[in-house]
């Protein structure tokens, strides 16, 4: 089980600044009036008690701490008495191990700070990034330390002191001061992610670095690209170029794309969807084109009995794990043709007999199908990728069962034969939520699609709403490794990229903040929408 899971309760920061003060209180005032400062003036009660006279002193008294106000907000806050921390120009960022020099380099720049390396010494105003392992610790956790003018982040793994540095790039935002004390902080869920559909509405490449960078400073750790679908396909291939649409990325601009986001601790998620949405690669290949009993071709199927097709699709897919180095693959499976009809088996016979002859006298066209996604997912595995399908790419009662190590991307109830969430649930697999009542930003709103609100998903949404508005039981929360929020191009030409930007922001800061903590935030939406907006 990952340690993602562990969860500390939404008002922690709170009761832990009652009882700091608590303490203070039962000390004495004299404890809070004679506050020890930077430079570690005395004068107070030690000084009277001593019967030394008391001298006027330069010391400064400072109210406890708050918990520093980021997206997504801090987990656990200990507060401090003391005047925090400000970039200053001269100012260092200093790493006690090279593997995060990335990370010191780039939050120097973001802070207006000198990049130091790695230093013995200690100064003034000091940032210190260190690793220090912490077997069963989640790797994504951090503590952030604001201590006698000086701020130290350290976590388990390069992705928590990345974590950290993004805490305190914004607790500094717009001239800002890191608070005094102790911040302790990991995300709820591991799977924290924003999918974009490039395939039907053409996004150039600074436009997602844009993406990237926003998601990074919000602590997502996913981006998932859906680059093949019926009207186009937008990535260079070398397998087959014959397939690629005019509008398209270029392997180079992939790669800095990857690049970047692994800079930021992102992971990107490649989506070849089959064997429905494949309209892209039917128009160079249209002898693969599913038919039915009457010879009519099946928009965006492919015809699953030919050899040929998982031919191509594998060719595809080798190639895209190669340029895609991260560790997940998404598979699509869903809306395939064949089984949206009332009789698969008498509709596709070609279909109806190759199930019959790889799988007896009872095979279906849904035994076919679920063959061709655990094919296509030995694919990607055979590259050490875990493989997720849509919800509707798993199918009930057949005699052939999904890979158990296929995730389910759970998007909608709306399909035919829909089944509810619990079912897989209790079947023990592992779901990540893409919720459509919730999470789904459809271009030009088509069929009962609205676009999602910021508001909403703050207040109404957590990681167990799976299907619809209701929450699965409490007992399946570990089984859910996370989300994403998704954006479609159904009608391409509603939202031009920059509208996209904007429609999506709040949305976003929304879906991480549940994704990070899903208790109810301690900001009311006001609050956290003026937040937002100036961390912006």
């Amino acid at each position: 089980m990952s340690q993602h899971g562990r969860r500390t309760p939404a008002n922690k920061v709170r009761q832990r600044a009652v009882i700091a003060g608590t303490v203070v209180a039962a000390l004495g005032v004299g404890v809070g009036l004679w506050a020890t400062d930077g430079d570690g003036g005395t004068g107070g009660p030690a000084a009277r008690a001593s019967g030394e006279a008391a001298a006027p002193s330069p010391s400064r008294s400072y109210p406890l701490s708050e918990a520093p106000r980021t997206i997504p907000a801090v987990r656990e806050h200990t507060p401090a008495r003391g005047p925090g921390w400000q970039p200053g120009k001269d100012h260092r960022v200093v790493v006690a191990d090279a593997s995060l020099a990335d990370e010191g380099r780039l939050i120097a720049g973001e802070l207006g700070l000198t990049y130091a390396g790695e230093k013995d010494d200690e100064r003034a105003g000091d940032l210190l990034l260190d690793v220090k392992e912490d077997k069963g610790a989640d790797p994504e956790s951090y503590t952030m330390t604001v201590r006698d003018g000086r701020v130290t982040v350290t976590g388990p793994a390069e992705a928590g002191v990345y974590y950290g540095t993004r805490t305190l790039k914004q607790a500094v935002d717009g001239g800002g001061t890191a608070p005094e004390g102790e911040v302790k902080d990991e995300p709820a869920k591991e799977r924290r992610g924003f999918m974009l559909d490039i395939a039907r509405k053409h996004y150039d490449a600074d436009w997602i670095k844009d993406r990237i960078r926003e998601l990074g400073d919000l602590k997502f750790n996913e981006l998932g690209l859906h680059f093949s679908d019926d009207q186009a396909f937008r990535i260079e291939s070398d397998s087959h170029p014959e397939v690629v649409s005019g509008d398209h990325l270029t392997k180079a601009e992939v790669k800095e794309i990857v690049d970047l986001a692994a800079s930021r601790h992102i992971t990107v998620v490649p989506e070849i969807d089959s064997p429905g949405h494949l309209g892209a690669v039917i128009a160079a290949h249209p002898d693969l084109q599913l038919r039915n009993a009457q010879g009519t071709p099946t928009r965006g199927a492919i015809d699953i009995s030919d050899p040929e097709a998982a031919e191509i699709v594998d060719d595809l897919l080798d190639e895209y794990a190669d340029l895609f180095p991260g560790s997940q693959f998404h598979l699509g499976a869903d809306e395939y043709q064949a089984l949206v009809v009332s009789d698969p088996e008498a509709s596709y016979p070609d279909l109806a007999a190759a199930a019959r002859k790889a799988y007896g006298s009872g095979g279906t066209v849904a035994d076919l199908t679920t063959g061709w996604l655990n094919d296509r997912a030995k694919t990607v595995m055979a590259h050490d990728r875990t493989p997720r399908a849509w919800n509707d790419g798993f199918f009930k009662d057949t005699s052939v069962e999904p890979l158990k190590e296929i995730k389910v991307a759970y998007w909608t109830g709306k399909e035919i034969g829909a089944r509810q969430p619990v079912e897989y649930l209790r079947a023990g697999r592992e779901v990540i939520n893409y919720n459509d009542e919730f999470l789904y930003y459809v271009l030009g709103e088509p069929q009962t699609f609205v676009y999602p609100t910021g508001e909403r998903i703050y207040e109404q949404w957590t990681p167990r709403v799976i299907r619809g508005t209701t929450p699965v039981d409490a007992e399946y929360d570990d089984q859910i490794l996370g989300g994403s929020f998704a954006v479609w191009g159904d009608i391409p030409s509603a939202q031009t990229q920059a509208q996209v930007a904007d429609g999506i922001r709040l949305p976003l800061a929304a879906t991480v903040q549940k994704l990070w903590d899903p208790d109810k935030p301690e900001l009311s939406w006001t609050d956290f929408k003026a937040l937002a907006n100036r961390l912006d």
